[in-house]
């Protein structure tokens, strides 16, 4: 599977998949989380209810990854995916990494063909910019799809700096 990277908002990427930075509540909130749920309309927000209603109702935890429709957006799915907080304390980096080895592994069981990504936790949940970046590739790198063909990492306001790193 080949990637990108991509200086733009995620929510205008055309693709199968938009993988959302979501917080445990599911129900929208900042940064990526809120610009997804403003986006996508409702529709996905009454999906994240069902979900929170059914199966996750203590919340989706750190690590893992669960589908929702697109709504509005310019994809068919949205993959919603908890990333950690960074600690300079405690190494959470395989539940970072797992965030998206998860994303991949649905979206890929969704026969999507493309998937966009953002830095997960590299905003206010603090992680390092280069290090999210090297989980992101490394995952994408290692993941041996049926039927993704297509990823991109969408750099938006700071982390646009890596492309130039």
């Amino acid at each position: 599977m080949r990637y990108d990277l991509v200086e733009g908002d995620i929510t205008e990427q055309h693709v199968d998949v938009i993988v959302n930075a979501a917080n445990s509540s599911l129900l929208g909130g900042g940064g990526v989380d809120g610009a997804i749920h403003r986006k996508g309309g409702p529709e996905i927000l009454a999906e994240c209810r069902a979900l929170r209603a059914s199966k996750y109702g203590r919340g989706l935890p750190t690590g893992q990854a669960v589908a929702t429709t697109a709504g509005k957006l310019p994809a068919r799915w949205v993959v919603h995916t908890v990333g950690p907080v960074f600690s300079s304390t405690e190494d959470r980096s395989a539940l970072l990494s797992a965030c998206y080895e998860n994303s991949l592994r649905i979206a890929d069981e969704l026969e999507a063909r493309s998937i966009a990504f953002p830095l997960i936790s590299s905003g206010i949940y603090g992680w390092p910019l280069e290090d999210a970046f090297r989980r992101a590739t490394g995952a994408i790198d290692a993941f041996e799809p049926r039927s993704l063909t297509d990823a991109r990492v969408v750099l938006f306001g700071p982390a646009a700096r890596l492309r130039t790193v």
